[in-house]
C-alpha cells in the first residue's frame, strides 16, 4: 500500500466535514487536510435536499455545494470508503490506501435504513434518502412517474411528502403513527398538522408498518403489517439512520449511542475525535445526546475542527432542529416527545410555543412559526430547575 500523509485527516464527507476544514482554517492557516467520502458529491447542503430545492425556484442546484476544496484547499478523496482506523499507529485504511494522520475526526454520520422489499428494480424504483444522488433519483422520478409511496412520519418523511405533492406528484405517506406528528406534536397541534398535508392532497395510511412487498420496473406492491397493501409506481423511504460506529468499534474506541466523546469531542482514543450524527457528547443543558441535525453538524464540526487544530475549547452550543412544510416552520430545541407532560402557550391560531416537561421540569421547546427565539427557548431550558408550568406562558413571545 501506499501512504498518505495529511495533518488533519477527517472521514466522512458531509457537513461536518465543512465546518470541521473551516473551523481548522480558523487556527491552522496551512496544515494539509485530507477527507475521505463515500460520497459521489464533495459537500453540500443536505437541508435543501428535502426543503428548498422542491419549493423555491430561487434556490437552484448551483446554490448546494459548499465549496470546501476551494475555499479550504483540503484534498476530498470522493468515492473513497474508510475501512479501518488504526489509532496506535495514527493510520486509516481506504481502497487499498494507507493515511497517516497528526489528527483524526471521525464524522461517519449513518445509513439510511431500507426498507424490508424485493427490490427488482435494482433501486431505479426504490429509494432511500439521504445524499444528493438520492435528491437527483427522486426529482427524475417525479417527473417520470404518477404516483409515489413515501414510507416514513418524520421529518424527512414528511418533507418529501410535502415536497412531491407540491410539485404535482400523486402521493402517498405511510407511517406507524395514528396521526401523523403524534410522537412529537400534542395531540391537537399533530391533527392540525396531518390536515395540512391532507388538504394538500396527499394520501395518509396510517398505523401500520411496511413489513415486506415488492418493487420492480412497473411499479411497487407494499405489504402492511395489518394486512393491507398500498400501490405507486415507486417509492422513497425517510426511516432515519443506523449510525455508523463500526470504524470505531473496530479500532477499540467507546461507543455508546454513538461514539463517546468528551466536552472537548475527543473520543477514547489519543488524537482522535468525533462530530455529528455519530457523535454522543455531554450537552451543557440537557446531559449526554447524540443529534442528527444540521445545526449540530455545522457548529459542532466547526468546534472540532478548531480543537483538531489545538484550539483545546468545550462545545457548548446546544442545537436545534427546524422543518418547514406548506408554509408553516417549527423549530425544536431539546428533547420533543408527545408522552411527556406538555405546556401549550399559544400567541394566536398559528404562532405558539409548546414546552415539554418531565417530572415537571423543561426538557424541551417547541417554536410553531415563532421566528428568532432559539436563543429564548435555551435559556428556558438553562434555567429549568427553577422555572414552574406558570413561569412558562407568556415567556417567549
Amino acid at each position: 500500500m501506499t501512504t498518505t500523509h495529511f495533518d488533519y485527516l477527517i472521514v466522512g464527507g458531509g457537513m461536518v466535514a465543512d465546518s470541521a476544514a473551516r473551523g481548522i482554517r480558523e487556527i491552522d492557516a496551512d496544515g494539509t487536510i485530507g477527507i475521505l467520502s463515500d460520497d459521489v458529491d464533495e459537500p453540500y447542503t443536505r437541508p435543501a435536499l428535502s426543503k428548498k430545492l422542491w419549493t423555491d425556484d430561487d434556490f437552484t442546484w448551483e446554490k448546494v455545494p459548499l465549496g470546501t476544496a476551494d475555499d479550504t484547499r483540503a484534498d476530498i478523496r470522493l468515492r473513497t470508503r474508510a475501512t479501518a482506523i488504526r489509532p496506535d499507529a495514527h493510520e486509516a485504511d481506504a481502497e487499498g490506501e494507507t493515511f497517516s494522520y497528526g489528527k483524526l475526526l471521525i464524522a461517519t454520520g449513518g445509513a439510511p435504513v431500507a426498507l424490508p422489499l424485493d427490490d427488482r428494480s435494482h433501486g431505479e424504483r426504490a429509494l432511500t434518502f439521504r445524499t444528493a444522488e438520492d435528491y437527483r433519483r427522486l426529482r427524475a422520478l417525479a417527473d417520470d412517474v404518477d404516483r409515489i409511496a413515501v414510507v416514513g412520519g418524520g421529518y424527512i418523511g414528511s418533507e418529501l411528502a410535502a415536497a412531491l405533492v407540491q410539485n404535482g406528484v400523486d402521493t402517498v405517506l405511510v407511517h406507524t403513527g395514528s396521526v401523523l406528528g403524534d410522537a412529537v406534536f400534542p395531540a391537537a397541534l399533530a391533527e392540525r398538522f396531518e390536515k395540512l398535508f391532507r388538504e394538500a392532497g396527499v394520501e395518509i395510511v396510517a398505523g401500520s408498518k411496511v413489513s415486506g412487498g415488492e418493487v420492480d420496473a412497473d411499479g411497487a406492491r407494499l405489504e402492511l403489517e395489518n394486512g393491507d397493501e398500498v400501490r405507486a409506481d415507486a417509492v422513497v423511504s425517510g426511516l432515519g439512520i443506523k449510525v455508523a460506529t463500526e470504524l470505531a468499534e473496530d479500532a477499540g474506541l467507546r461507543v455508546d449511542d454513538g461514539v463517546h466523546v468528551d466536552a472537548q469531542l475527543r473520543t477514547s482514543a489519543d488524537d482522535v475525535y468525533a462530530a455529528g450524527d455519530v457523535a454522543s457528547y455531554p450537552d451543557r443543558l440537557l446531559g449526554r445526546r447524540r443529534v442528527e441535525h444540521v445545526d449540530n453538524a455545522n457548529e459542532q464540526g466547526t468546534a472540532a475542527g478548531r480543537n483538531l487544530a489545538g484550539a483545546a475549547e468545550p462545545y457548548t452550543h446546544t442545537p436545534y432542529y427546524y422543518s418547514a412544510v406548506f408554509g408553516i416552520r417549527y423549530e425544536a430545541v431539546g428533547t420533543l416527545d408527545s408522552s411527556l407532560e406538555t405546556v401549550e402557550d399559544w400567541i394566536d391560531g398559528e404562532h405558539g410555543v409548546v414546552y415539554y416537561l418531565d417530572e415537571g421540569r423543561v426538557v424541551g421547546v417547541l417554536l410553531w412559526n415563532v421566528e428568532d427565539a432559539r436563543d429564548a427557548a435555551r435559556e428556558v431550558l438553562a434555567a429549568a430547575d427553577t422555572l414552574t408550568r406558570d413561569d412558562l406562558v407568556g415567556r417567549i413571545r
